[in-house]
């Protein structure tokens, strides 16, 4: 079954064309990477998919069903979720209070949620569930802003599952990581359930080649080249395009 999917889909700043005409399906339970240099469009191509920015033309369609037109809070709450490349956080709330949002948000139940928290003990649970999976049970009372970046990064993650996704997209979980962080993130987006669908920005190429099970190439807002680890290694195209004197590592 196809969890996620766009036809055609064209997106233009002014003049530049960012996407061009981006055609590709994301069958469900799968991890997929979309990797290219800067500016090769990945981001703009995420943001429509999460639907921060809505397609000149094209559509997005969600298990068959066209979510096109559909903003991100809306994409949000039928199960499209995403994290962002730098931490959009409340740093003054705590973990427990972040994640609460979050799973009030998808509920419906925002309009509750700046109660006093003994009143939201229905999403104060699943905060604590969402923290449990990702390793934040330790720091549930601790401020976002006081958080390490790392476990600020682990936050973020944890804020896109708590609006229980069917796909979910990564944008650079592990951008600005220390080596130890990146291990941790690494360990946690791998042991994300497979009933999840996974779509990940990420410049790391061990990172990608060992979580990818698929990978698309975009360069100029095109898709240049896509397929398993083993086929993108091989492609002499994507080499001389996009890795360069780099691609010997693969």
């Amino acid at each position: 079954m196809i969890a996620l999917e766009t036809r055609a889909l064209v997106k233009s700043f002014g003049a530049i064309a960012v996407t061009q005409s981006v055609s590709l399906a994301f069958e469900a339970g799968s991890r997929t990477a979309l990797i290219g240099p800067n500016g090769a469009g990945k981001t703009t191509y995420f943001n429509l998919l999460a639907g921060n920015l809505r397609p000149d033309s094209g559509a997005v369609l969600l298990e068959g069903r066209d979510v096109t037109k559909l903003d991100a809070t809306s994409r949000a709450r039928i199960g499209v979720s995403r994290s962002f490349q730098r931490n959009n956080l409340f740093p003054e709330l705590t973990v427990r209070e972040n994640l609460a949002l979050a799973c009030a948000l998808r509920a419906g139940k925002t309009t509750r949620f700046w109660r006093p928290m003994r009143g939201l003990k229905d999403v104060a649970g699943e905060a604590a569930e969402v923290a449990a999976q990702v390793g934040l049970t330790d720091v549930l009372d601790t401020p976002a802003r006081a958080m390490s970046y790392g476990s600020q990064r682990q936050l973020e993650v944890a804020l896109a599952l708590a609006l229980k996704p069917r796909v979910l997209l990564l944008d650079e979980p592990t951008s600005g990581m220390s080596p130890q962080e990146t291990a941790l993130m690494r360990g946690l987006i791998g042991r994300l359930p497979r009933a999840l669908t996974i779509v990940i920005i990420e410049h790391d190429m061990d990172i990608v080649l060992d979580f990818a099970d698929h990978i698309v190439v975009l360069d100029y807002g095109k898709v240049l080249d896509q397929g398993a680890p083993a086929a993108i290694r091989a492609s002499q195209v994507v080499r001389e395009r996009y890795l360069g004197e780099g691609g010997a590592r693969l």
